[in-house]
């Protein structure tokens, strides 16, 4: 009698069920709106276009490979999947290895190395910065890249988290001046290739990620036996 309960019930759910949209002729719409926005766009500035479609494109990637910071921090700790923390350590090496090419061909012909600004003092307010950070990007549900993500799939509390982020955003550029005299300044700035040479930077930066990746490999590994 519960064998023959169970397919009914599963007929009946499957009949009330609605029937999914086809979703290709919005597909369709939707490449030609950005289309046209990039001619549009390009007919007063050529870079605006060009940032129209590497932006459209970034947001399609990370929207369709769940890419988020977030996940990539709290998945080990909540569901014991580290994909995404592998996902992010491989990504971190290879921006390890572009961004040193760039800037190594810039410093070897004596030119100034690009993105040096980014090499601010570590201090107290890193540490502070970091922990509230981290505390909110997982109650929000995601960090930046995240919530933009989620805000596009018509999630409402990651629209809620966005205006918020938004607001502390232009909090945090009027104070930025009062921080930086304060404590910013007060720390320490490295840049490991003055400490440890181009190669040896690299090489150093290498072998961490590739120790991190073994962990996250193992730990997943680990939750996955135990459960």
């Amino acid at each position: 009698m519960a064998e023959q309960t169970k397919p009914a019930a599963s007929r009946r759910s499957s009949a009330n069920r609605k029937p999914k949209k086809n979703q290709i002729p919005f597909g369709f719409l939707t490449v030609a709106f950005i289309v046209v926005v990039a001619i549009l766009l390009n007919l007063n500035s050529t870079n605006v276009a060009f940032f129209w479609i590497t932006g459209t494109a970034f947001g399609f990637i990370l929207q369709k490979g769940r890419f988020c910071f977030t996940a990539s921090m709290r998945d080990p700790y909540l569901t014991g999947s580290t994909s995404i923390t592998r996902a992010v350590i491989i990504a971190f090496a290879l921006t390890t290895i572009g961004f040193t090419a760039i800037k190594y061909g810039y410093a070897s012909a004596g030119l100034p190395i690009p993105g040096m600004s980014y090499v601010v003092p570590i201090s107290i307010a890193t540490l502070i910065g970091a922990f509230m950070f981290g505390i909110g990007m997982v109650i929000a549900g995601g960090c930046a890249s995240g919530t933009l993500m989620r805000v596009g799939e018509g999630f409402f509390m990651n629209l809620i988290a966005l205006v918020f982020f938004i607001i502390g955003s232009l909090w945090g550029a009027h104070d930025f001046g009062w921080w930086k005299e304060y404590f910013i300044s007060k720390g320490y700035s490295i840049f490991l290739p003055d400490v440890f040479g181009w190669m040896g930077a690299v090489l150093l930066q290498l072998v961490v990620l590739l120790v991190l990746y073994v962990i996250a490999e193992q730990y997943e590994k680990k939750r996955s036996a135990s459960h």
